[in-house]
């Protein structure tokens, strides 16, 4: 690729090391901005992910997965410091944790990356665990506010992890109120807001900024697209599911991709799509992304409704939990 992308995401890209039995393991590639990436590009837009990995072994097969996904080369930078790892050691439900002291990825520059590129890309995708880790997660809000007031679209997705806490609610605060796009699960939301209450989790979440788009996944009760011209409930299709790894990564995705492909499409067609690649990803090992073909073979299949009498409100308490989930 040699032009400018109109779509980036900046972020983490990592190694998951995975658990095969006792004493044994095998590594992947990984990490959600990452992947968000390569879904994009995957769909078919010019796209990039703007980072920084390891000069190792680790980092050198991400550079190679980078460029086998056809991400823009100039945007991912290595550097001379250890990698980021997500060592699963449990699979089933999967218990996780993170080496990263002093990591590559705490080291992405975005005054290196190529000329031009704030008033080049349409979109700028942010999220992960990039946002919870100092100093990375200072220098991408500060990028996400640069890129907003140039014109940019930012889309976020927090994709909650063991290591977010209280100490992450006001990224949250910051970044719902710059975005243009938000996805959140309903996992995501036990965790951010430190209660078992979704509903009253997602209208404390859509408070901060009624104005936005929220792609709001609930696993086998479907998924929903809230925005302020109305709301659409989409069904979770029936498909033998393979491995659920990716498979919101896909969603965003897919999602920005509709936004960016067919901007005058009502929310249930943007919502068919995100939740067709969703999908799509689910029926395939590891966090492979689905190609255009199969997004809109399956997109067909979807029953999507509207349902504006649904009781998301864009008000309420912005309260979260006492007790941080581990």
């Amino acid at each position: 690729m040699t032009g400018l992308p109109r779509f980036v995401a900046a972020g983490e890209a990592l190694t998951d090391l995975l658990t095969t039995g006792p004493g044994t393991w095998t590594s992947q590639t990984g990490g959600s901005t990452w992947n968000v990436a390569r879904v994009v590009a995957r769909l078919g837009i010019p796209s990039a992910f703007a980072g920084a990995v390891s000069r190792d072994v680790f980092g050198l097969e991400l550079a190679a997965a980078s460029a086998a996904a056809e991400l823009h080369p100039g945007f991912l930078q290595q550097v001379d410091r250890p990698p980021l790892l997500a060592v699963v050691h449990e699979r089933h439900p999967p218990r996780y944790f993170f080496i990263g002291t002093d990591s590559a990825d705490l080291h992405f520059d975005p005054d290196r990356l190529p000329a031009g590129w704030r008033e080049h890309a349409a979109w700028v995708h942010f999220g992960g665990i990039s946002l919870a880790r100092a100093p990375l997660s200072d220098t991408l809000v500060a990028l996400a506010r640069d890129l907003k007031r140039r014109g940019a679209k930012i889309s976020y997705d927090p994709n909650f992890r063991a290591l977010i806490d209280e100490r992450y609610d006001d990224t949250l605060r910051t970044m719902v109120g710059l975005a243009d796009a938000v996805k959140v699960s309903d996992e995501d939301l036990r965790g951010l807001f430190r209660h078992d209450d979704t509903d009253a989790a997602f209208a404390a979440l859509r408070a901060m900024n009624p104005a936005t788009t929220y792609l709001f996944t609930r696993g086998g009760a479907g998924a929903h697209l809230v925005r302020p011209d109305g709301t659409w409930h989409a069904a979770a299709p029936k498909v033998d599911v393979v491995d659920t790894v990716g498979a919101g990564d896909a969603s965003i995705g897919a999602l920005l991709y509709s936004l960016m492909t067919w901007p005058e499409l009502p929310g249930g067609s943007h919502l068919r799509v995100a939740v067709a690649a969703g999908t799509a990803a689910c029926r395939v090992a590891g966090a492979q992304p689905p190609t255009l073909d199969a997004v809109l073979a399956l997109a067909d299949a979807i029953a999507v409704q509207r349902d504006d009498a649904l009781d998301f409100p864009a008000s309420g308490q912005q309260y979260f939990g006492t007790t941080a989930r581990q």
